[in-house]
C-alpha cells in the first residue's frame, strides 16, 4: 500500500491507462508517486525517461539516466540516453553511446543513420539505410526511404557525388522533394523544379483532409522554425536562409520596423554577404526613399567590392525607375564581369539608343568587339557583335564606321552575299570606285537564279498582290460590228466629252415594280409623273394612257383630296362578347 491511500498496483493501472492515450504528463505524477515507495525500481525508472521525453524534457530525462546508472545499466537503457543526447545536439556524445553498446538493435541502427547525417557523414549513414531497408520489413520502410533520398540529396549537393539510383519511387511527397534536391546539386535546375511541382501537389493531395488548410501561408511556416529543436537539424547556410526569409516576411506583411531590425541584425553577422542590404533597401524603395536606398547600395559597393555584382545592378535598376538613364549606363558599365556580356552589351544599346546617345552605344559594340577579339577572335560571339555593330551604324548613317566591320565579316567568309552587298551599298555613298570593284565578286545572274516558281509564289498564301491570269477563250466571241459602216470619229473619247452629247435628261426614271400602293401593278414612272402634263389637272389622266376605269383602283397621286372637315370613315368593329379582359 503506498502513502496517500494508493496501491502502487493501482499506480501502474494509472500509468498504463495514460500513456496508452498519450497524457504522458499525468503519467508522470503517478510513476513518480511509485518511485517514492520505490526508487530503484527499474521499470519505473524507465517509464520516467520515456514520459519525460515524450514530454519534451530531454535534460532532465538524461539526469534521470545519468544519476541511475547503476541500477539501470548500460545496456538496458543505451538508445533513451544515445536519443537524448542526439536531440540535445550532443552528436558526438550520441555518436559514442550507440558505437559503446554491446548489442545494435534495429531501433539503435535508425538513431546512428541520424547522427551520421547530422555530423555530415552521408557516406557512412548511407550504407545504414541501405542495410536497414535490406532487412526490415515494418510499417516504416517508406520513411527509412525518404531517409535514403535526402542522404542522396545531400551527397549530391554538398560532397557534388553523382548518386547512384537507388529505384526509390516518388510517390510521397518527401521522396519526390528530396529527388528535386538531388537534382538541384547536378546542376539540373529545369528537372528539378518539375520534381518541386510535383512535390507541392502531392503535399497538397496528402494534407487535403487536414484540419490546417493553411499549411503554406508564410507565416506558421516561419513559425515552425522556431519549434524547439529545429536549429539541431539544419545546416548553417539552411539558417542563414530562414532568417533572411523572416527578414522578408516581415517586409511584405508592412512590418517595417522589425524588418530593419531583421536585416541589420544579419549584416552585423553576414557582413560581406548582398542579401541584408538588398532587403534593407527594398524596404527603402517601399517607402519610397529611393535616393537613401541608393546612397546605401553605394556604400556597400565601396566597402566590399568582392559582392558588388549584385549590388551595382540593383542600383542602376533604382536610376532606371528614377528616370536617369545615362547614370544607369554607367554603373552598368562599371560591372566588370558583366559588360562584355551580350546581354548587357544589348540593354546599353538600348538604353543609349533611347537617350540618342548614338555615339555611346557605338563605343560600347566597340569595346565589347575588341574584348572579343582578345579573349575569342572568329568565335561565333565575336562575329555576331561585328554583325549587328554594323547593322546598328547602317541604321544611323555611319557608312564609313559600318564598312570596317562590314569588311571583317566579309574576310571571315567570302561567300556572304548578303554582307557583299551591304558592303557595296555603304561603299557607293563614299568611295563608288571601290564599290564598282567589289560588284565584280559578285556572281553572274545566272549563278545567283534561286529556280523559284513565279506563280506558285504569287499565288501561295499571304502574297499581297496577285496577278490575274488570263481568263481561257472556249469559243469564238461574236460582237456587233458592222464592216459596212463608219467608225465613229469620237469613239475614243469620253461620253460627256463627244460633241453629240446633250447630258442626261432630269427626272426620267426606269419602271419600278412594287412601289406604288399595296396590291397595285404601277406602269412606267414617266405615266405616273403629273410633272410632265403640268397642264392637266392632277386627277385628269395623260392622253393614250389606260385610264383608271379599267382597273378600278385608283393611284394615289390621282385621288381627289378630302374635303376640309371631312374624315374617313372607320371600319365598324364587331364587339367581342365577354367583355373586358376576355379571349
Amino acid at each position: 500500500m503506498a502513502s496517500g491511500g494508493f496501491s502502487v498496483a493501482a499506480l501502474w493501472t494509472e500509468v498504463n491507462r495514460f500513456g496508452q492515450n498519450g497524457d504522458y504528463t499525468r503519467a508522470l505524477k503517478s510513476v513518480n508517486k511509485i518511485l517514492q515507495e520505490c526508487k530503484d525500481d527499474v521499470t519505473a525508472l524507465q517509464c520516467k525517461v520515456v514520459c519525460l521525453i515524450q514530454s519534451g524534457s530531454f535534460k532532465e530525462a538524461l539526469n534521470v539516466i545519468n544519476t541511475h546508472t547503476k541500477v539501470l545499466g548500460s545496456d538496458v537503457i543505451t538508445f533513451e540516453k544515445a536519443y537524448c543526447e542526439y536531440r540535445l545536439n550532443r552528436v558526438e556524445s550520441a555518436l559514442k553511446t550507440i558505437e559503446n553498446a554491446s548489442e545494435q538493435t534495429d531501433k539503435l541502427k535508425e538513431l546512428y543513420g541520424q547522427v551520421l547525417y547530422r555530423l555530415e557523414r552521408y557516406g557512412e549513414c548511407q550504407a545504414v539505410y541501405r542495410d536497414l531497408i535490406r532487412n526490415s520489413q515494418d510499417e516504416y520502410e517508406e520513411e527509412r526511404k525518404t531517409n535514403l533520398a535526402a542522404v542522396m540529396a545531400a551527397l549530391s549537393t554538398w560532397d557534388k557525388a553523382s548518386p547512384e539510383d537507388l529505384g526509390l519511387t516518388e510517390t510521397t511527397y518527401e521522396l519526390c522533394y528530396n529527388a528535386a534536391c538531388t537534382l538541384i546539386g547536378q546542376g539540373q535546375l529545369g528537372e528539378a523544379m518539375k520534381k518541386l511541382r510535383k512535390a507541392e501537389e502531392l503535399c497538397r493531395l496528402s494534407l487535403s483532409e487536414d484540419s490546417d488548410q493553411n499549411v503554406f501561408d508564410s507565416k506558421k511556416k516561419v513559425k515552425l522554425t522556431n519549434a524547439e529543436g529545429v536549429e539541431h537539424k539544419l545546416t548553417k547556410k539552411q539558417l542563414q536562409s530562414i532568417e533572411f526569409n523572416k527578414a522578408l516576411l516581415a517586409m511584405y506583411t508592412n512590418q517595417a520596423d522589425q524588418c530593419r531590425k531583421l536585416s541589420s541584425s544579419l549584416q552585423t553577422q553576414n557582413p560581406g554577404h548582398p542579401r541584408p542590404v538588398l532587403i534593407q533597401v527594398a524596404q527603402l524603395c517601399k517607402e519610397k526613399q529611393h535616393s537613401k536606398a541608393i546612397e546605401l547600395l553605394q556604400y556597400f559597393s565601396e566597402q566590399h567590392p568582392e559582392s558588388a555584382s549584385e549590388i551595382k545592378l540593383t542600383m542602376a535598376q533604382l536610376y532606371l525607375i528614377q528616370g536617369h538613364v545615362t547614370k544607369a549606363c554607367d554603373i552598368l558599365r562599371s560591372i566588370e564581369e558583366f559588360k562584355h556580356k551580350p546581354g548587357m552589351v544589348s540593354a546599353l544599346v538600348t538604353m543609349y539608343s533611347h537617350e540618342e546617345d548614338i555615339d555611346s552605344a557605338i563605343d560600347v559594340l566597340t569595346q565589347a568587339i575588341q574584348h572579343n577579339q582578345v579573349e575569342e577572335p572568329g568565335s561565333s560571339a565575336h562575329l555576331s557583335l561585328v554583325r549587328e555593330a554594323a547593322d546598328f551604324k547602317l541604321k544611323y548613317g555611319r557608312k564609313k564606321d559600318a564598312i570596317s566591320d562590314l569588311e571583317q565579316l566579309w574576310t571571315q567568309n567570302p561567300k556572304d552575299i548578303h554582307t557583299l552587298a551591304q558592303l557595296i551599298s555603304a561603299y557607293s555613298l563614299v568611295d563608288q570606285e571601290k564599290a564598282k570593284a567589289l560588284s565584280k565578286h559578285l556572281p553572274s545572274p545566272d549563278k545567283m537564279s534561286f529556280n523559284i516558281d513565279v506563280d506558285e509564289l504569287e499565288n501561295s498564301h499571304g502574297a499581297t498582290y496577285v496577278r490575274k491570269k488570263a481568263a481561257k477563250v472556249v469559243g469564238i466571241h461574236h460582237s456587233n460590228y458592222d464592216p459596212k459602216a463608219t467608225p465613229d470619229p469620237e469613239r475614243w473619247l469620253p461620253m460627256r466629252e463627244r460633241s453629240y452629247y446633250r447630258g442626261r435628261k432630269k427626272g426620267k426614271k426606269k419602271e419600278q415594280v412594287g412601289k406604288g400602293t399595296q396590291g397595285t401593278t404601277s406602269g412606267s414612272s414617266a405615266d405616273l409623273d403629273a410633272s410632265k402634263t403640268a397642264s392637266s389637272p392632277p386627277t385628269s389622266p395623260r392622253p393614250g394612257s389606260t385610264t383608271t376605269a379599267s382597273s378600278g383602283v385608283v393611284p394615289p397621286r390621282q385621288q381627289k383630296p378630302a374635303a376640309p372637315g371631312a374624315t374617313r370613315k372607320k371600319p365598324q368593329q364587331k364587339k367581342k362578347k365577354g367583355g373586358k379582359g376576355s379571349w
